[in-house]
């Protein structure tokens, strides 16, 4: 599988595609003003603690303040016998560093923890752990313990005093000593000017920022399948150039600063695809289609054949619509960043194989996700349900608002709810101030109906509260909006 990453720059915001087989995989998006807070530490300072929910809120210099719970303060691996509860560990005007786990969501603050991890391209530094450890996604056995051996000699060669633990990333795969060596050495420089700063910065102040986007997904992305990295900014390719020759030389060769005309993400149909992704609707090649509604609890799948008919039978038929769909629902979480609760109804399968093969597709599918996923199978009602971590908003979330007409409903009231509406509060105001007339403002479908369809109900509620009653086109108005002036 052959990938690149495109990234396309301008002063207001930072947008990465990363492409696999000229397919849009995923795309990040960060905005000068709304950049995304991620892994950064600061000194913070506890505004509230809540008993009742076993957390506090912290502020570290956001417009809302961010949201801490209990074991995220207590050190990792207390017995159950000796937690604390949070009024035991907090108070409030407290200083306290954290760091930022989660970015604030719709109406949801930050999310934090104390327990603070530094990560570069091969290793995660844990300055509070003393543990050391190898990622779960490297499965071969020969190849963990190398890594093993490799994390304790370059720690019994470093020059700098280590007080903490090591994770080795996935990306360490295959590399050497002087790689893992050099990575740990670049933590560990980062660590002591954090650990200064802890001492004599004032809360609320950042005391580590990570990298801006184009440069983490350097570090985070990169992969031997990523063939091609193409920046469309001049200066920020040098950049990027100097961080590659400093912590990822093998990486230099396949940086490549694109000048051309047409614009970067037009190469292949980037802004299209992501136009698509703020659809609910998602149409597959074979003519069935997915439908997608994130919620604020969760986010439901719902598979459709549509207008494929197949050639055998319908059970092959939804046999091989639901395979398509695992691909793509895979597909659509990453590039859609989708996190929380996923809940799949793939179309009804009588075959039990038919369901075990559909079920690898889609957890092979998301093997290639970099966000953590977890499948726990078919539910009783014949459902799929799987968690995606979720660390930053999703990306309708990024570019859009709720509908200012509909209130992010999605559905409007009918000119024909509007006008019953109206007619029960012409009645209210009757009852209350009895006018001499009435005078309705409303948008021109609503009006319209008033004046035909309705036109005899109008007629009846005049002769029963003998009054007027008029009509003026308010064009601004939405089809919900009204007004009704006593005259």
């Amino acid at each position: 599988m052959s990938g690149e990453v495109l990234i396309n720059l301008t002063p207001m915001e930072t947008r990465v595609a990363l492409v696999e087989n000229g397919v849009l995989q995923e795309a990040l998006i960060e905005r000068s003003r709304r950049r995304g807070i991620v892994g950064n530490i600061y000194k913070g300072r506890v505004v509230r603690v809540l008993p009742g929910m076993q957390a506090a809120f912290v502020d570290i210099g956001l417009e809302r303040a961010a949201f801490i719970h209990a074991h995220e303060v207590m050190p990792s691996g207390t017995p159950s016998d000796e937690q604390q509860t949070i009024g035991q560990l907090l108070h409030e005007g407290q200083s306290l560093v954290v760091q930022v786990t989660k970015d604030p969501i719709g109406t949801k603050g930050a999310r934090l923890t104390t327990h603070l991890s530094i990560p570069s391209r091969y290793l995660v530094y844990m300055p509070d752990s003393p543990h050391h450890g190898v990622s779960q996604r490297i499965e071969d056995e020969g190849e963990r313990e190398r890594l093993k051996t490799l994390l304790d000699s370059s720690i019994a060669e470093q020059t700098l005093e280590v007080s903490g633990g090591f994770i080795v990333r996935t990306a360490a795969e295959g590399v050497g000593d002087e790689e893992l060596a050099g990575d740990m050495h670049f933590l560990l420089r980062i660590w002591r000017k954090v650990a200064e700063r802890k001492i004599t910065a004032a809360p609320p102040s950042v005391i580590y920022d990570d990298l801006p986007l184009f440069m983490r997904t350097l570090r985070d992305v990169m992969r031997d399948d990523i063939e091609k990295v193409r920046i469309d900014s001049r200066e920020n390719f040098i950049k990027l150039v100097e961080f590659a020759e400093e912590f990822m030389p093998y990486a230099v060769d396949r940086i490549e600063y694109y000048p051309g005309e047409r614009p970067i993400f037009d190469l292949y149909s980037v802004e299209d695809e992501i136009q698509k992704a703020l659809g609910r609707k998602v149409q597959l090649k074979s003519g069935g289609y997915l439908v997608i509604d994130p919620t604020e609890a969760m986010t439901t799948i719902d598979v459709n054949t549509g207008g494929y008919v197949g050639h055998r039978n319908l059970e092959e038929t939804i046999f091989k619509t639901n395979l398509e769909a695992a691909t793509a629902i895979a597909r659509q979480l990453r590039l859609r960043n989708l996190g929380g609760i996923i809940i799949i109804d793939f179309i009804d399968m009588i075959e039990v194989e038919h369901q075990r093969q559909v079920l690898r597709v889609l957890e092979k599918a998301l093997e290639r996700d970099h966000a953590k996923t977890k499948c726990t199978g078919v539910t009783e009602l014949g459902l799929v349900q799987l968690t995606r971590k979720r660390t930053r908003e999703s990306l309708e979330q990024t570019l859009c608002e709720a509908c200012s007409t509909c209130g992010g409903r999605g559905t409007l009231k009918t000119p024909e709810t509007v006008c019953y509406e109206i007619f029960r509060e012409i009645l209210r105001e009757e009852r209350a101030y009895s006018p001499e007339t009435y005078m309705v403002l409303a948008s021109q479908p609503v009006v319209d109906r008033l004046l035909d369809e309705e036109s005899a109900a109008v007629a009846d509620l005049e002769t029963f509260i003998n009054k007027t009653i008029r009509f003026q086109v308010e064009q601004h108005y939405s089809q919900e909006q009204y007004d009704i002036v006593l005259m």
